[in-house]
């Protein structure tokens, strides 16, 4: 008999009769974001961490500490918006999501009106986006009011980087007519101003952003301050930003923080998943195995990172009950 032969038969007979341990498999769909940006990194970190199929070998062991029998699958996605319409349809699961996108989504605010995402639930805070906008050292562009007339990357659509850059134009007294506006994401904004064809971009993500700091290392960039009056003008429409800074040395080159706004990052799930298997995903998230391999993996959620004392801070969604079980037996709320 035929080797391919045999194996055809082999998987009929599995399908026929799957072992015991197929049937208590689990999967779970977790989006991300583009490749490029941080959440891109967490959100697959953050999926291999809660994996936990039959056959590893246990935590204690080098093997999986996630979820017993889960299967999580991480997602490349354009961003915040696309991620919590793409829980809404059932086509994920769960996603890293900017707390004010979460809020606009349950609430049906712009850009979700009338069409209000109830399902969605929060497990944790996971870091912090800082709002950047990157210029070429020693170009046309000084300060914020120079882009006018300029060609500025504003974030690809679907993404929360889009929504933001639109605020931003909003508090500088501009229209999207008044700048040659693309809408990219980071890395191809990043490749399109090496080679000369964009002015700047402007990216929401923690710094230092993958496909910023590859520019950095390409040519020399710099990052422009948002001044008290825009701050102030943005944080009015939306309560949720914060007065933060990029830090000195984000970016090759950089020596000065940078003022800025950030906005909480959330994982998000649908309210519709089982509450042992959130409660299960939240305590993995939270274990020091899973902050070793965040860590290790590299990625620097903002200049305040996330901690289980933190977890619960900015969050603007209803606590999944699975995730609110789990902080409940350590204390974190009643």
């Amino acid at each position: 008999m035929g080797l391919r032969k045999t194996a055809l038969m082999l998987l009929a007979m599995l399908v026929a009769s799957p072992p015991a341990w197929a049937e208590s498999l689990r999967y779970l769909q977790i989006g991300t974001g583009p490749p490029g940006e941080t959440h891109f990194l967490l959100g697959g970190l953050i999926s291999s961490a809660v994996s936990n199929p039959p056959g590893l070998r246990s935590c204690g062991k080098g093997g999986g500490c996630g979820v017993p029998g889960l299967i999580s699958m991480a997602s490349a996605t354009k961003g915040s918006v696309a991620n919590v319409q793409e829980i809404a349809a059932g086509h994920l699961d769960a996603a890293v999501v900017q707390a004010d996108i979460a809020l606009w989504a349950y609430q049906g605010e712009p850009p979700f009106e009338g069409q209000p995402i109830r399902v969605l639930r929060s497990i944790a805070r996971i870091g912090a986006d800082q709002l950047q906008v990157v210029v070429r050292k020693g170009g046309r562009i000084q300060s914020l009011k120079d882009i006018k007339g300029k060609r500025v990357s504003l974030g690809e659509k679907g993404s929360g980087t889009l929504i933001h850059s639109r605020m931003l134009l909003s508090a500088l007294g501009l229209k999207e007519s008044d700048i040659k506006a693309e809408t990219l994401r980071s890395a191809e904004a990043a490749d399109a101003m090496a080679q000369g064809r964009l002015d700047a971009i402007i990216v929401l993500d923690a710094a230092p952003s993958p496909a910023i700091a590859a520019l950095a290392d390409r040519q020399a960039v710099l990052l422009l301050a948002l001044d008290k009056a825009t701050i102030a003008a943005l944080r009015k429409v939306d309560p949720l930003l914060h007065e933060d800074e990029i830090s000195p040395a984000s970016y090759l080159g950089q020596d000065q923080p940078v003022p800025t706004l950030s906005v909480a990052v959330s994982l998000v799930a649908s309210g519709n998943l089982p509450d042992d298997l959130v409660e299960g995903m939240t305590r993995t998230l939270w274990s020091p195995v899973t902050q070793q391999l965040l860590k290790d993996g590299g990625v620097v959620p903002g200049r305040d990172p996330a901690t289980i004392g933190t977890a619960l801070n900015g969050l603007a969604l209803p606590l999944h009950p699975g995730a609110a079980r789990f902080y409940a037996a350590q204390g974190a709320i009643e």
